[in-house]
């Protein structure tokens, strides 16, 4: 009994004198850790932040050692190095990280810099454009040659080809863009700030184009009459994808510098699957598998709004008596059940109107007058996860009520739409009383905040030709400072395509 005891006693000591030694091991090399650390010039950074794509990327490394001198010559963009203090960035936002939080800035400091009227302009997106045959574009429009049948452009000094309006305009991006291009190569465009030009060179260019008004083609062209065994439009894909995939453009890119057109969720249905590793410009990604399209490769653009722009408008909180508004289509197929389930909800509110109503009958004016006499507009998704009706909510400046989970928007990476649009999940707005609560909890002053800043954003969702004067802001020159935003990443794609391939 005796030896047994004395073992454990000895067992016990031993065991503490171990947990002691270990804990002294540890403080010790802490100790040593934290003096190395202190006084090496080389220690770890207290973070890194990269800014989100803008005109000119942003690399922003703070070193809480370093002095204002150094953190500022750190900065790739002479414009934006107030971004790099030595004072950390407040935080008013719990929880939130400081890399978060310094995002936020850079956020701002680029929107800031392509709002500021008279900062330098960036290097224009190279593009090079294929003079495909006018069957692909304006031809679409009824246009031809008067003389050369050779002669595939027309010349837009003496006559710009009309688009038709209607329901065919709100695609119509393919059209401005196009004609954008064109005017950027003649003397009579004097823009200092300028998004892209056109190069004869496809060895200079950024991007190469694909004229091709896919939408436009869908549009008036995919119903397949009794001759036909395929639609004119289908027959345009094929013809499309035989062209394009083999010019040497292609073959050397693999098609990933390419961009094409293909805003409405139905065009380019087939040839979409054959040409994915292109740059597609989409109205949205409802109908796209993510391997075909998605956000990181390609770039959402507006819709051309088809309710007239609100000039001079000085309607203020009072003089919009409409609480919230919606007209359209009710009834919808695919996601579009929460707008029938919205308006047995909405229907008997006080301050709402929520109505059918389509382009007949003079809608798209009625349509336009009852936004500008609302407050605020519901934007719900139908068959795809958005519509026209957002960007006729801006130009009316009725602030849009966003419900729609999978929506993605225009220029996102650099404009905070919380500033002018409120957001609400779809299984939210379907609790009784939850959407009316928060429209009317938003008061006069934050009502006018949002209001201003709508009418500030109102033009970077003008489509138009030409594009404003100096101004570089409106909707076209956005779209093309997106595809610049994703040109590095498009680059490097290349360069990865082109691994295992001799130089020509």
């Amino acid at each position: 009994m005796v030896e047994r005891s004395n073992s454990r006693f000895l067992a016990v000591i031993i065991t503490r004198k171990s947990i002691i030694f270990l804990l002294i091991s540890i403080l010790t090399v802490a100790s040593w850790f934290l003096i190395f650390s202190s006084t090496n010039p080389n220690r770890v950074l207290d973070y890194i932040s990269v800014s989100e794509p803008t005109d000119a990327p942003l690399i922003i490394i703070k070193n809480s050692n370093s002095s204002p001198q150094n953190n500022n010559a750190l900065s790739l963009n002479p414009q934006n190095r107030a971004g790099a203090e030595t004072e950390e960035p407040k935080n008013e936002n719990r929880g939130a990280t400081k890399t978060e939080s310094f995002t936020d800035e850079n956020r701002a400091e680029t929107l800031h810099c392509i709002e500021k009227k008279g900062s330098p302009s960036p290097t224009p997106l190279k593009v090079y454009m294929y003079d495909m045959s006018p069957q692909y574009h304006f031809g679409l429009l009824g246009w031809k040659p008067e003389r050369n049948n050779d002669v595939v452009w027309p010349d837009i000094r003496v006559n710009v080809p009309h688009h038709p309006g209607g329901l065919n305009l709100q695609h119509s991006v393919e059209y401005w863009l196009t004609l954008d291009l064109l005017f950027s190569e003649l003397p009579e465009d004097s823009r200092s700030s300028r998004a892209a030009v056109r190069v004869k060179n496809s060895s200079e260019a950024d991007v190469v184009f694909v004229p091709f008004f896919s939408s436009l083609s869908y549009n008036r062209f995919s119903k397949v009459n009794q001759k036909q065994k395929k639609s004119q439009d289908r027959e345009l894909q094929d013809n499309l994808v035989r062209y394009v995939t083999s010019q040497k453009e292609w073959k050397i890119s693999g098609g990933k510098d390419h961009v094409i057109m293909a805003h409405h969720p139905n065009s380019m249905s087939t040839a979409r699957h054959k040409l994915y590793p292109a740059m597609f410009v989409v109205a949205d990604f409802g109908r796209y598998s993510p391997r075909v399209a998605n956000v990181e490769k390609d770039i959402v653009a507006p819709y051309k709004h088809l309710v007239p722009s609100y000039v001079n408008d000085t309607s203020g909180f009072d003089d919009r008596p409409i609480l919230l508004y919606f007209q359209g289509a009710i009834y919808r197929k695919a996601g579009g059940f929460v707008r029938q389930e919205l308006y047995y909800l909405l229907k008997e509110e006080k301050g709402v109107h929520f109505s059918f109503g389509n382009v007949r009958n003079h809608g798209i004016t009625k349509a336009g007058d009852g936004m500008r006499s609302s407050k605020f507009c519901l934007n719900i998704a139908g068959d795809t996860p958005s519509s026209n009706r957002l960007f006729d909510a801006i130009a009316s400046h009725c602030i849009p009520v966003i419900i729609s989970d999978d929506i993605e928007l225009p220029y996102e990476d650099v404009l905070n739409y919380n500033e002018f649009c409120l957001f609400v999940r779809s299984s939210d707005a379907l609790k009784k009383g939850f959407l009316m609560g928060l429209v009317r909890s938003i008061g006069r002053e934050e009502y006018n905040k949002m209001w201003k800043r709508l009418k500030e954003v109102e033009k970077y969702f003008d489509l138009r030709f030409p594009s404003k004067d100096n101004s570089g802001d409106d909707a076209v020159q956005m779209i093309w400072k997106a595809v610049a935003r994703k040109a590095p990443l498009v680059k490097m794609k290349v360069h990865r395509f082109q691994r295992f391939k001799r130089p020509f």
